[in-house]
């Protein structure tokens, strides 16, 4: 398949935020009264989905958007203690130049995801889709490629979660995930994404190597 638009997650696929995020939850967890997470917890959930790991906090569904606006407030004032994985900025910047439209759908801002990428890196990116909600990215998926005019055929959305390949079905298109974000390889493997990715370069081979622009 020849893909145009490349829909990327960030936390966890462009940026290596895991750490922020259990200090996040910890932090939200003394305002919002569910349990912390010590490392070892939270190296076992990333074997379960989304649903698997509210039921184990106890969170009620009420809680949950609070919860997220809780982890935006706090990381717009911390995104200088996230980076992005090795790889990532080269990987954005050699498929802009063979012709990819890139957007970003994520629950992080905008302003954070443009401060962690760096200037440069985020003036590749033609489409910011941010804030959205925890299963709500269908919606925001389906956004973006009407604003593209690319078809939904020639669309890929790259994550690193349960819910990518969920939302990405939902709106009818391809899920390619990576193995090195929040949830573990043999559970995203289990999910059936339309492709699986063990490295950068293997996302970059998805387009031809002749560069199109400087």
């Amino acid at each position: 398949m020849a893909y145009r638009l490349l829909i990327f997650d960030f936390d966890g696929t462009l940026a290596d935020s895991a750490d922020w995020f259990r200090y996040g939850l910890n932090h939200a967890s003394r305002r919002y009264g569910f349990p912390s997470l010590d490392e070892e917890t939270f190296a076992r959930l990333r074997g379960h989905d989304n649903r698997t790991i509210i039921r184990h906090l106890g969170v009620p569904a009420w809680k949950i958007p609070l919860i997220a606006r809780h982890l935006r407030r706090l990381v717009s004032t911390e995104a200088d203690r996230i980076r992005l994985f090795d790889g990532a900025a080269d990987l954005l910047h050699t498929l802009h130049r063979r012709g990819a439209r890139l957007a970003i759908v994520s629950s992080n801002t905008e302003p954070v995801i443009r401060q962690i990428l760096g200037p440069r890196t985020a003036a590749l990116v033609h489409d910011y889709g941010c804030g959205v909600s925890l299963f709500g990215k269908a919606r925001t998926f389906r956004k973006v490629v009407a604003r593209s005019g690319i078809p939904a055929d020639q669309t890929l959305c790259i994550g690193d979660e349960v819910r990518d390949i969920e939302a990405a079905a939902k709106a009818g298109l391809d899920s390619g995930m990576v193995a090195w974000g929040y949830a573990t390889p043999d559970l995203l493997r289990a999910r059936g994404p339309t492709l699986f990715f063990n490295s950068m370069d293997q996302i970059a081979a998805l387009l031809p190597q002749t560069d199109i622009a400087a």
